[in-house]
């Protein structure tokens, strides 16, 4: 196993260019269970989450090729429906096979879903959306196993405790598009994702309006074709480029960004102080000072994401000021507290709110990464450091960030691997 060395100073510089986004480029995966036709997917990100949603097509029967960040899905049908718990294990977002797989075939099996370690995370919303379009639903054995004579258009509530959820969202989406009559999703997630989606299943022959707000209206077909289809950029990774270049003093061009799936994290940026220019696609990005401390709140889409919620974090560790952080979608998710608390960071946990009192510089250390986004702030925090910062177990930051260390190492960071 490796660990990501990093020695901190060095002011990231020159231009780099997005990946498409994992948390949409997984369910559209998932999607093409939808349709004996052949699918072609642009614009698909190397990652570890991509080759494991890959398995489990493959598993599932279908024959899949993946080069240079292009998927074609060849025909053929679906020849098994049980998704199995060593494949759907590693990640949680392999759950969402569970939707298409029960609208196609009227039958799934389906393991409960591993991933990141961020407190409960339960799939009870999912479960709730199916079940309201007729299937009846069996836990054996940690195995999540649905089947329907029928699946027809309902009402169908996704509020949840912390609000909407996004793959439950997906997964009711896909199992409706081929239900019978006319499903309404509210509370609906309305993350980009989501909307990246439903665009794809409307370009396979899904009736869907209303994705991208609150509300989704899905109009059963018989069946679904064919589609090509390009992924949107990943915003996470985008806001993570973003977070890079201020906290090192950097001057960077981040190319392939979609700017309007970032306006939460631009505004705090701006109340923090900071000026990106942008033109069509680009972001210039250019940090000189400390930045002003403010206080973040995570929310659902179109709030600030959780997912920036680690990165966010570290930048306030050396802002001027206090900055209180308050997570909303997954109060457990402070995990990487301690960690920069050990870089030297002034950072205090109570509940679901971190109080972090900004100082001048951190010390690199050691540091384990508990989750993806934790280790993109171990990373951020690794780069502002003064000495040498190990992070293990960055076979995390292989599911979300592709090529993260050639593109740090372009940009000027002094990165490499050695074996723990």
């Amino acid at each position: 196993m490796d660990k990501l060395i990093i020695e901190g100073g060095a002011r990231l510089k020159g231009e780099v260019t997005i990946s498409g986004a994992k948390n949409a480029v997984l369910p559209i995966l998932a999607a093409t269970l939808l349709t004996d036709e052949p699918c072609v997917i642009k614009g698909v990100p190397n990652l570890r989450d991509t080759n494991s949603m890959l398995k489990i097509l493959r598993a599932l029967g279908k024959v899949a090729e993946f080069d240079k960040g292009r998927v074609n899905v060849c025909a053929g049908k679906v020849t098994n429906y049980i998704a199995e718990y060593k494949l759907v294990s590693t990640m949680r977002a392999s759950f969402c096979v569970l939707g298409p797989l029960l609208g196609k075939l009227k039958k799934a099996k389906v393991s409960y879903p591993g991933g990141c370690v961020i407190g409960a995370r339960p799939v009870d919303l999912h479960l709730k959306g199916i079940t309201a379009l007729g299937a009846d639903i069996n836990i054996e054995s940690g195995y999540v196993v649905a089947t329907a004579k029928k699946l027809r258009g309902a009402y169908v509530y996704l509020g949840g405790a912390y609000g909407s959820s996004v793959l439950a969202t997906d997964n009711v989406m896909m199992a409706a598009v081929l239900a019978s009559g006319k499903t309404i999703i509210e509370s609906a997630a309305c993350e980009p994702e989501v909307v990246d989606l439903a665009e794809f299943l409307i370009k396979m022959g899904a009736k869907i309006k209303g994705h991208g707000t609150p509300n989704i209206e899905i109009e059963g077909v018989k069946h679904l074709h064919g589609a090509v289809h390009t992924v949107i950029s990943d915003r996470i990774e985008a806001g993570t480029m973003i977070l890079a270049s201020l906290i090192t003093g950097g001057d960077i061009l981040i190319k392939n960004v979609q700017y309007q799936h970032l306006g939460a994290l631009i505004d705090k940026l701006s109340e923090a102080g900071v000026h990106i220019s942008r033109t069509d696609g680009t972001l210039h990005v250019k940090g000189s000072r400390r930045l002003k401390a403010v206080n973040i709140t995570t929310l659902p889409y179109p709030g600030f994401p959780t997912d920036m919620q680690a990165q966010m974090m570290s930048l306030m560790a050396v802002s001027n000021g206090i900055s209180v952080i308050t997570e909303k979608i997954y109060p457990d998710r402070f995990v990487h507290v301690a960690e920069l608390n050990r870089m030297g960071a002034h950072i205090q946990k109570e509940g679901p709110h971190a109080i972090v009192e900004g100082i001048k510089s951190l010390s690199g250390a050691p540091v384990m990464a508990s989750d993806l986004r934790a280790s993109a702030g171990l990373v951020l925090a690794g780069l502002v450091a003064r000495g040498k910062t190990s992070i293990s177990r960055i076979y995390h930051l292989e599911r979300g960030y592709e090529f993260i260390e050639e593109k740090l190492i372009n940009l000027g960071a002094k990165v490499w691997r050695e074996k723990e």
